[in-house]
């Protein structure tokens, strides 16, 4: 049970030190209504973590290569990025080795984002698309059909989807995020592969269970730190589902890496998960060679 050293790590979750962090976080704090998460939060989620990293930033110097430094220093050879910022695209596109992209897109916007899809694909080849159905305003639901567009849009491009599962951190309804609105959507796009984020709390049960049943149904382990990974998300990578849990990180958002690479290797994964859930998950699921 012990943590290669030797596995060049995929991140299905890693970003840039943030230029303006109440700009990146406004399409959050427009849903608010407590005064901490408007005012007093480094991050819509931040009440839930020990210690929340500082942005990162450093006057003069370039997000993208600061963030490269911190893979460097731990081991990760890909990050998957956004690419709605700057960063992200510039990063997609001048360092192709090192980061692949994911486009976060709204459902209300219909074709708008369906056309933003097959744009980002075309100018930046990007590998995945991102939803975060209680962030979009108004809310929608993993399976409300706003969202079938963009899972066929995905189908036919052989693109996976990240979404959000699970009661969410900041401070707005968690009801368009119940994990059992994945069964309909796997039944009705069953070559649609499906990446869960952010723990699929209070539902991790839930979850295994739809994970054995759909093939595409696949769990990430954003926003959670090392030590708190889902007993029932360990035991079934340990047992029938090695091939569905993939390594999510979450710097510089909530985690920092350090923190991150110091609590995995006390995660009792079989030796033979670690690389899976390293690596070979995302590479495959991403078109990683």
């Amino acid at each position: 049970m012990t943590m290669p050293v030797d596995v060049p790590v995929i991140d299905t979750m890693i970003g840039f030190p943030l230029r303006d962090p109440a700009k990146t976080y406004a399409y959050i704090t427009r849903q608010t209504k407590d005064a901490e998460s408007r005012g007093d939060l480094k991050m819509p989620a931040g009440y839930m973590f020990k210690d929340v990293p500082e942005d990162g930033s450093e006057p003069g110097r370039d997000p993208v290569e600061i963030t490269l430094e911190q893979m460097d220093r731990h081991g990760i050879a890909v990050g998957l990025v956004g690419v709605r910022g700057e960063d992200g695209a510039r990063a997609v596109a001048t360092r192709p080795d090192r980061f692949v992209g994911t486009l976060s897109v709204d459902p209300n916007q219909g074709m708008e984002a369906v056309r933003a899809i097959v744009s980002a694909h075309d100018s930046l080849g990007i590998r995945a698309v991102d939803v975060f159905p209680a962030g979009t305003t108004p809310q929608v639901a993993i399976n409300d059909k706003k969202m079938y567009p963009i899972y066929a849009k995905c189908v036919e491009l052989g693109l996976p989807i990240f979404v959000c599962a699970g009661v969410p951190g900041p401070r707005v309804p968690f009801a368009p995020q119940r994990v059992e609105y994945l069964d309909e959507v796997m039944y009705d796009f069953p070559e649609l592969v499906l990446v869960t984020r952010h723990g699929c709390e209070p539902w991790t049960d839930l979850a295994v269970k739809l994970m054995v049943k759909w093939p595409n149904l696949y769990y990430s382990t954003s926003a959670f730190a090392p030590k708190y990974y889902p007993r029932e998300i360990v035991d079934y990578a340990n047992s029938r589902g090695a091939h569905k849990i993939l390594y999510a990180g979450y710097y510089p958002m909530g985690l920092t890496l350090d923190r991150i690479m110091n609590e995995l290797p006390n995660v009792p994964f079989k030796d033979e998960v670690w690389p899976r859930f390293l690596r070979e998950n995302a590479a495959r699921i991403l078109a990683i060679e």
